[in-house]
């Protein structure tokens, strides 16, 4: 079956939604049940082609400029995607063709661009309202990252085709309790700016309205008063509407020089924060899925997130679970999981948990997921 896959939106620095095209991408190139059709920008054609190698065919014919690339999704996609034979066509970032003769799946990774506008950027809000809705009126499959997710859309929207649900994976080779060479962890963490032998609570992510770091930053700002030796290390670029995050660190005078803002690093110096990590903090008010939640259990890491959300769904008792936009309970769990021995068996089937939820999400299983919705779209 030949299927085309649309990496557009998939910017030079992947994160999120970007970081699960690529990984889906890789993982699809690697089945021999399915040819692979690449969807690329003029200007990336040996990045994409370097990826697929022979299972696979890049189409680098997309502008690169955002508004252009949806235009031409409309008006010439659809005929590339005849005349390559392609039988489905995937849109992982909730857009999709609306004129084509190829059943589209489209991926949802999450739907608060309804009922939290003020978490995105306001041209986002008008261009994946519209690009949910027609998905789900227009879509053979809809595919979510989580049951969360899945459940937000259908209270949404009506949805005419089938919804699958396909959990992300993790690359075990690079997220796990074991450093890939000694001395390599601790080479990576000096090299940021950070003491190896000092602990630090851990986020990992863009910084941006929906993820929490205000409140973290609150929170943090009340365990230093306690805890003099403790860190806080947020890895990730500044994104859109990181205000008040700054309004928070204004009123942290006191630890100030405790928190630690690296921007983005590299891929290879994620897995090295999580393992050294004495907690990693995933606040974030609401996600799709919470990949960096995965990645923190992959790694052995003491995870601490938010409740009713995708990343409890994903966690469950892996995890020490606090209400969103709580600083005071965020505090307090930080407290308990930096206090708590090594030894304690509670703290021991925390971390056996995650080490076996982690292990079962692989982007090779979700590949399988998405290659059963594309048999799905190819029959609808």
């Amino acid at each position: 079956m030949r299927v085309s896959l649309d990496v557009t939106a998939v910017p030079a620095s992947p994160a999120g939604a970007g970081r699960y095209t690529l990984e889906l991408a890789s993982a699809l190139s690697r089945r021999d049940d399915l040819e692979l059709v690449l969807v690329a920008r003029r200007q990336d054609a040996l990045r994409w082609r370097h990826l697929v190698t022979t299972r696979g065919r890049v189409r680098a014919l997309a502008p690169s400029v955002r508004p252009l690339r949806l235009a031409w999704e409309q008006v010439a996609l659809p005929g590339v995607l005849r005349r390559a034979g392609v039988r489905v066509h995937h849109g992982p970032h909730y857009t999709m063709p609306e004129r084509s003769e190829v059943p589209a799946a489209v991926t949802v990774h999450d739907c608060t661009f309804f009922d939290h506008p003020e978490w995105h950027e306001p041209t986002k809000v008008l261009v994946f309202r519209r690009a949910i809705r027609v998905a789900a009126r227009r879509a053979a499959v809809v595919i979510c990252v989580s049951e969360t997710t899945a459940r937000h859309l259908r209270s949404l929207c009506d949805v005419a085709g089938e919804v699958v649900v396909a959990p992300h994976g993790v690359d075990h080779a690079r997220f796990c309790p074991q450093e890939p060479t000694t001395g390599a962890d601790e080479r990576r963490l000096r090299a940021l700016g950070l003491e190896p032998s000092r602990p630090y609570v851990l986020f990992v992510g863009t910084v941006e309205p929906r993820k929490g770091v205000a409140s973290l930053v609150r929170a943090f700002d009340r365990l230093a008063e306690v805890d003099r030796d403790v860190t806080l290390v947020v890895a990730g670029r500044r994104g859109w509407g990181h205000g008040p995050v700054d309004v928070a660190l204004a009123s942290a005078t006191r630890y100030r020089d405790r928190i630690l803002f690296t921007g983005y690093v590299e891929d290879d110096a994620v897995p090295a924060l999580l393992r050294r990590a004495a907690v990693a903090a995933y606040p974030s008010l609401a996600e799709g899925y919470g990949l960096p939640a995965l990645e923190a259990l992959a790694c052995g890491a003491p995870l601490v997130t938010t409740s009713g959300t995708a990343m409890a769904e994903l966690a469950g008792d892996a995890a020490l679970l606090v209400a969103p936009d709580d600083p005071d309970a965020l505090a307090g769990a930080l407290s308990d999981a930096l206090s708590a021995s090594p030894d304690d068996p509670r703290v021991q089937e925390r971390r056996s948990l995650g080490l076996e939820i982690a292990a079962a999400r692989t982007w090779e299983a979700s590949a399988s997921r998405h290659v059963e919705a594309y048999r799905l779209a190819a029959t609808a």
